[in-house]
C-alpha cells in the first residue's frame, strides 16, 4: 500500500497514512493521460471564428437585375458567394464541436494514473486540515511551511469552505477545487497537490 505523510498547518509531519493502491499506486500509461488530457482540452474549446453565410448577410433581397434581356449572367441576390461582401460559403462557423469522445472509465484510469505519478513523486501532500475560517495571511504561511512553497499548487477540499476559498485566490501560484471535480488536465497542470486529508476516503470512493 502507498504511504504518505500526513502534516498539520505548520508543515510539521504528524502521521503516515497508507491510501488505496487502486487509485494512488496504479501502473503510469502516458499515451492513455495524453489521450485524456487531449479530450479534455478539446471538450473546453470554443469556436470563436465565426463567417456569415449568404442567409446570415445582410441585404441583398432584391434581384439585382432582371432575369433575361441584359447580356449579363442571371443573379439572384448581391449576397450570393460569388459578390463581393457576400455568404462564405465554407468558413469557419461558431457551431463548430471539438469534442473528442473518451469512454469514463479511461478518463477515470487516466486520473488514477496522474494521482499515482504526483505520489511516487512525493508532489502530493496531505494536510490534516486547513483553517476554516482562515485569513489570506494564514494561507500563505500554510502554503510556506509545506512542501512545494511557491510551486503550482491545486488545493483539493472535500467540501468547498467559503471562507478557505477566499482565503486562498489571493495566494499566489495557488488554486482549489473539490475532490469530486478532480480532473486529468488540473492535475497535470499544477506541480503539487495538496490535499485535506478527510478528502482521501473522498477520492478513493469515486476514482477506485
Amino acid at each position: 500500500m502507498p504511504i504518505i505523510s500526513v502534516y498539520n498547518h505548520e508543515g510539521k509531519e504528524i502521521e503516515k497514512l497508507e491510501v488505496s493502491r487502486d487509485v494512488f499506486g496504479v501502473t503510469v500509461k502516458e499515451q492513455l493521460v495524453a489521450e485524456a488530457a487531449f479530450a479534455q482540452r478539446a471538450a473546453s474549446r470554443v469556436a470563436r471564428a465565426h463567417t456569415k453565410t449568404r442567409g446570415e448577410v445582410r441585404g441583398g433581397g432584391k434581384k439585382p437585375w432582371k432575369q433575361k434581356g441584359t447580356g449579363r449572367a442571371r443573379q439572384g441576390s448581391i449576397r450570393s458567394p460569388q459578390w463581393r461582401g457576400g455568404g462564405i460559403i465554407f468558413g469557419p462557423l461558431k457551431e463548430r464541436v471539438f469534442s473528442v469522445k473518451i469512454n469514463k472509465k479511461v478518463r477515470q484510469a487516466a486520473l488514477r494514473m496522474v494521482l499515482t505519478d504526483k505520489v511516487a513523486s512525493e508532489r502530493l501532500i496531505v494536510i490534516d486540515a486547513l483553517p476554516v475560517e482562515g485569513k489570506t495571511k494564514q494561507m500563505v504561511a500554510v502554503r510556506k511551511a509545506l512542501p512545494g512553497a511557491g510551486r503550482k499548487t491545486m488545493v483539493v477540499l472535500n467540501q468547498k469552505t467559503d471562507g478557505v476559498i477566499r482565503a486562498l485566490r489571493n495566494v499566489p501560484r495557488t488554486d482549489v477545487i473539490g475532490a469530486r471535480n478532480l480532473n486529468v488536465l488540473d492535475v497535470l497542470t499544477h506541480e503539487y497537490i495538496m490535499v485535506e486529508k478527510s478528502a482521501i476516503p473522498v477520492i478513493e470512493s469515486l476514482y477506485a
